[in-house]
């Protein structure tokens, strides 16, 4: 299949254009490369330097012919989600608004979309979250990103696009930017093996669903052979692992020898949260198979193997 993925040069999207280009797809990438990097883009797939909201993107559209579309392309930091949601809502709204309008006018026959588990529910009522969970998100990316499941639904009734929502947890893991994205295992990686001071938003005992990015990755693949009509699905361990936990692992792996230091509590975030993705064990039989240790072990070397690069 010829598979066009959205936001396939940054931290997770090229993880998806790995294992799609692994299993013998033609994969093409679109990608503005803002918090993207083209050397993440594997060797083997086209790269269009495109902006999702741009109206370029029918012209990519018309010449490629998709078969099956991936859109991680997105506004994903929840903090500038919040300063600036004008912002938030053009990208992840009317960016992904784009796409499916071209999806439609060119006869995609899957669209994948990636939405997030971790800021869709708000506060949760019940543990873990499954989908049927009340959606009330508490920043205004959640509820960007729960828009466009929305949309999806009516552009499969109305004009037949067959859709898989993958709700992403907490995905960490190798490329992932500290500068850029708000991921806590890689801030707190790049601090430690700096020697820089961390600093613990809230009392870090606030917990999160941490999934290795190679897991999220394989669900993208199991999508496209055993999704059964269309469907939201949340990806996620079943269990919560507190910012304080992430530390205290990473410091021993790490060997930082500094205390944190604590800030203020982040608006827009939920205190608790993890989620059910036993829908998907059924559906894709897909499970994390990588343990919180063994991730985070992968990760740090990733991060300093790249030290001696950037020194130079």
């Amino acid at each position: 299949m010829k598979i066009l993925v959205t936001g396939g040069a940054g931290f997770i999207g090229s993880h998806v254009v790995d294992h799609y280009v692994q299993h013998g797809h033609e994969v093409v990438v679109v990608d503005n490369l803002s918090t993207g990097y083209a050397a993440n883009v594997h060797p083997r797939a086209r790269l269009h330097q495109v902006d999702v909201r741009s109206a370029q993107l029918a012209d990519i559209f018309e010449r490629e012919r998709p078969d099956v579309v991936n859109h991680h392309a997105a506004q994903m930091n929840v903090r500038r989600s919040v300063a600036e949601p004008m912002f938030d809502a053009e990208v992840n709204v009317l960016g992904s608004l784009n796409v499916i309008e071209c999806a439609k006018r060119f006869s995609v026959k899957h669209f994948v979309y990636i939405s997030t588990g971790g800021a869709i529910y708000g506060e949760p009522e019940y543990l873990p979250c499954d989908e049927m969970h009340p959606v009330n998100p508490l920043s205004q990316y959640g509820a960007s990103k729960h828009s466009v499941e929305h949309y999806l639904y009516i552009y499969h009734v109305n004009y037949g696009l067959d859709y898989t929502v993958l709700r992403y947890p907490n995905v960490y893991g190798p490329r992932q930017d500290p500068r850029g994205e708000a991921g806590v295992v890689a801030i707190f990686t790049g601090q430690m093996l700096a020697d820089e001071q961390v600093v613990i938003n809230g009392d870090g005992d606030q917990t999160r669903d941490f999934v290795f990015v190679e897991d999220c990755a394989r669900a993208n693949l199991l999508a496209l052979t055993r999704a059964n009509g269309s469907g939201i699905y949340n990806l996620g361990s079943g269990r919560g692992t507190s910012v304080n936990e992430i530390f205290d692992d990473l410091r021993r792996i790490t060997g930082y020898r500094r205390k944190p230091v604590h800030g203020p509590a982040l608006v827009g975030e939920a205190r608790t949260i993890y989620l059910d993705a036993a829908k998907a064990r059924r559906q894709f039989e897909w499970t994390p198979t990588i343990s919180m240790t063994d991730g985070l072990q992968l990760t740090v070397a990733y991060f300093h193997a790249l030290k001696p690069a950037k020194a130079a």
